[in-house]
């Protein structure tokens, strides 16, 4: 299982304390679906570009759509004295017929405007790129000026394929050799 240590996203108190990101598999649908539930209204809207309810379900769907060897799911994860918590997830899947990669992304609401995102971001970018892509996107609200600071940030350009509710962003990744 590959995992990534951060050390920029949140300062841990104590040794005991860790910070990860890390490749999600089956036996973690009941903790993604603790973490989307634990997430405000308007985080889950800006998620899932639109109400959900059913989390248990949507967890389920983002572990069983990364079977295939281009598709995964990444998952920020802080464990405090014994005990982890997800804190962040991103979604990952390739598109053969578009030739990109496209993403979905959350961040825990304590834990937004952290550094996080960027670090899940690169995470994703990284491991899209070990596989050979060379390009990602994603449609984002219009609205929604976090993502499309964070993904500007990131090196992502708006495509002008969205529409008058949505942004499509993209970025060629480069192969670290």
């Amino acid at each position: 299982m590959s995992q990534l240590s951060l050390d920029a996203a949140v300062e841990p108190n104590e040794t005991r304390d860790a910070l990860c990101i890390r490749v999600a598999n089956a036996s973690d649908v009941e903790s993604l679906s603790i973490y989307f539930t634990g997430l405000s209204a308007t985080t889950r809207n800006r998620r899932f570009m639109g109400a959900r309810a059913d989390f248990a379900v949507v967890a389920a769907e983002c572990l069983t759509k990364t079977s295939g060897p281009d598709h995964f799911t990444l998952l920020a994860e802080f464990t405090q004295e014994g005990q982890s918590a997800i804190i962040g997830e991103a979604l990952y899947a390739y598109d053969a017929t578009a030739r990109h990669g496209e993403f979905a992304i959350s961040i825990a609401d304590a834990f937004q405007r952290k550094g996080l995102g960027l670090q899940m971001m690169t995470a994703m970018e990284r491991r899209a790129s070990d596989l050979g892509h060379e390009m990602i996107a994603a449609e984002t609200a219009r609205a929604n000026a976090e993502m499309r600071g964070l993904a500007k940030k990131a090196g992502f350009a708006d495509t002008g394929l969205g529409d008058w509710q949505s942004v499509h962003l993209a970025k060629r990744l480069s192969r670290v050799p």
